[in-house]
């Protein structure tokens, strides 16, 4: 047993939290979920029976401003007192912005669980590995903002070319090349809506 599980951790449930954060990374990287599904060896091998595994968050980003059934209930087992060890094969699965990720860590301290992930495992308790976790959140925040950044950069880039593609807007219809409002061209559109509207009325 790992020095800073304690013999009452085991004594309640682990729970392995898998997520991807795109449909099209569930789909097409099978090898990334199969990894982290992989963690209940290390869970097992820790000294836990009892496992749960929460991927109700499969195809849902970490970023914030996404509701993560998956990951609300897992903190709210946590609070609980239930849970002994929260696993991810890498610990940024759980949040990459600071309010989750701050929530989870703070539980974890209070109800004294351990986060596990496959390098290494954190006792939130410990002054050290709390300063190591804050690291690791403040790295995640960092790389996310990075990634915005890039994607923000290459939109402009193309817009700067004329080669940037969005989807026609609500209340507009796509005419060739060109986005017009909708019952300008030929008025067919507004035509076909004040027919359904009087037909209503009548």
């Amino acid at each position: 047993m790992h020095e800073k599980i304690g013999p009452h951790h085991p004594e309640r449930k682990a729970i392995l939290y898998v997520r991807q954060s795109s449909a099209h990374q569930v789909l097409h990287n099978r090898e990334s979920s199969a990894l982290q599904y992989a963690m209940r060896d290390r869970l097992t091998a820790l000294g836990w029976s009892r496992i749960d595994t929460v991927d109700d968050d499969l195809g849902r980003s970490a970023a914030g401003g996404v509701t993560r059934a998956g990951f609300d209930r897992m903190v709210a087992e946590v609070c609980l007192g239930k849970v002994g060890a929260v696993a991810a094969r890498e610990v940024s699965r759980f949040a990459r912005n600071s309010r989750d990720w701050q929530q989870l860590i703070e539980m974890c301290r209070v109800v004294d669980t351990v986060l596990i992930d496959q390098e290494a495992v954190y006792a939130p308790r410990q002054s050290n590995d709390r300063l190591l976790l804050g690291l690791k959140r403040s790295l995640n925040e960092y790389e996310l903002d990075l990634l915005r950044q890039r994607s923000l950069s290459a939109r402009y880039e193309k817009a700067r070319r004329g080669e940037l593609v969005v989807a026609t807007p609500v209340g507009f219809v796509k005419a060739g090349d060109v986005d017009i409002r909708d019952g300008i061209p030929g008025g067919e559109p507004s035509c076909r809506l004040g027919s359904a509207i009087d037909r209503c009325q009548a």
